[in-house]
């Protein structure tokens, strides 16, 4: 039976802290005198209300949480707060379609990065802020957060963790899972603070250069400008953002384990980060020959923006300095590509991850070699460790389901009339969570406000889907989930 109490307490505990971070938009809105303070301060109190009630209806609660637990509140945290995110969109009258509100909050939650606002920069600082810190939030995970901050609310917190992280395989730091959330999360904001103080040396404002960083670390997208970090014409902003887009693109245990536990050698010799390296440096080789003799770039210019729209792609962040809708058509199949594949497993970046795909190579070579000895035992590993058979299946039905949903969405946006091109790129940018399409309706550069309200509903699911691993959230909608056995 689905223990509706302790769901009811974390997510109410959860809007509580979504209302806190609200409050700092108010007191930004009232510092720059701007007209949104009083849609925040809605926002707050609708939150707060929310919150209350959640609490009510939570108590005498058991702080125990089984795995089905787990998967639901996980799944409906993530709607709930988008919900209440969208209230200051459509209050401020912003985007005041609700369909509109909450397809950029989940795109922010998510770290998705697909934006309907045409022109950004005249939205005022409070909601461009939000938008911003809705990424940094959803980067590591909204319940992660919890876990880390409050972990004596989440009895079962390990299978919430389970419910929520990205890749297959779950490698601890430290026995205590919300220690190990503090130290990711201390990474994690480490970085941030890092690559906002570059961004401000290197010609950003202190505004610009806190709000680029949360979406750069995130693997977000969001931008304060139309024209993304292009909009600043710096090599300097553009590789530093290009450096912690692919840190953060990196598994944070890997990161931990090389900064604190001066483990270099497992940077280099760890499988899936040679995939993720190797995916890098080969797709932005491509590019760069394809740009500097079919579109005429300069060695150094093919280099950067190549390097730039790769890393981008790769770790489905989203952000842009040249437009790839412009560029030869192969080159889109090349970053379609990357988008496909993603960062690493225990990072902020979607995509199928690149464990998987060392997983998924390892599976087919045994097979390969099974054809010629078939009674060997051939186990499959990854960097020295047995991955169980179970995990090998579970792969298997998450390629599987994976491109279902990505095949069925595509199905419905050419219904509903959206071209080809970028019907396919959509929908591998959602699941992904990616945030830029390629095609000539709707490009790299370009808003997604021309997709039918229908469309936009379905592609909310997906982004989620996409965030929570999608298997996390399928098994919601089988009879087997709710029966009472």
């Amino acid at each position: 039976m689905i223990n509706w109490k302790i769901i009811w307490k974390i997510i109410g505990h959860l809007l509580f802290i979504e209302a806190g971070l609200m409050v700092l938009c108010v007191a930004l809105s009232l510092l720059y005198g701007e007209d949104d303070a009083s849609a925040f301060a809605l926002a707050v109190a609708a939150t707060i209300l929310g919150g209350c009630l959640m609490q009510l209806f939570s108590r005498g609660y058991r702080n125990t949480l089984s795995r089905r637990d787990s998967f639901l509140v996980v799944t409906l945290t993530w709607i709930i707060f988008s919900f209440f995110g969208s209230i200051p969109f459509v209050a401020s009258g912003y985007l005041p379609d609700p369909t509109d509100a909450y397809f950029e909050t989940m795109s922010g939650f998510t770290t998705t990065g697909a934006s309907l606002i045409e022109d950004v920069e005249r939205l005022p600082h409070a909601l461009l802020f939000w938008r911003s810190l809705t990424q940094w939030i959803g980067g590591l995970g909204i319940v992660f957060f919890t876990i880390a901050t409050l972990p004596s609310l989440v009895g079962g917190s390990v299978k919430v963790f389970a419910a929520e992280a990205t890749g297959p395989l779950r490698t601890k730091m430290h026995p205590r899972l919300s220690t190990t959330g503090r130290w990711i999360w201390g990474i994690y904001s480490t970085l941030t603070i890092i690559c906002a103080i570059c961004f401000f040396f290197e010609g950003m404002g202190v505004f610009d250069s806190v709000n680029y960083s949360m979406t750069v670390t995130a693997t977000g997208g969001f931008a304060t400008h139309n024209a993304s970090t292009g909009f600043f014409h710096s090599a300097a902003i553009d590789y530093t953002a290009i450096l912690f887009m692919f840190l953060c693109g990196t598994s944070f245990t890997l990161l931990y384990l090389t900064l604190f536990k001066r483990r270099f050698k497992e940077f280099f010799h760890n499988a899936e980060f040679r995939l993720y390296l190797s995916v890098a440096l080969i797709a932005t080789l491509m590019i760069m020959v394809i740009l500097i003799f079919s579109n005429d770039y300069s060695f150094w210019d093919a280099l950067r923006s190549s390097l730039f729209q790769v890393v981008s792609f790769l770790t489905t962040t989203g952000v842009f300095n040249d437009d790839a809708g412009k560029w030869p058509h192969i080159t889109w199949v090349i970053l379609s590509v990357c988008m496909f594949i993603g960062g690493c497993a225990g990072s902020t970046s979607g995509g199928f991850k690149c464990v998987r795909g060392v997983m998924l190579w390892e599976v087919v070579r045994n097979e390969f070699k099974r054809l010629i000895h078939p009674n060997a035992v051939l186990p499959v590993k990854i960097n020295n460790t047995s991955v169980p058979y179970a995990n090998q299946l579970s792969l298997l039905s998450f390629l599987v389901v994976y491109i279902s949903l990505c095949l069925f969405t595509y199905f419905i946006m050419i219904i509903a009339g959206v071209d080809s091109t970028n019907a396919i790129t959509i929908s591998l940018s959602c699941a992904s969570n990616v945030g830029p399409t390629l095609g000539l309706e709707i490009g790299p550069t370009m808003s997604w406000n021309v997709l039918p309200e229908l469309v936009k509903w379905l592609l909310s699911l997906l982004m989620l889907m996409g965030r929570l691993e999608i298997l996390s959230v399928v098994v919601l909608f089988t009879p087997a989930f709710w029966s009472e056995r």
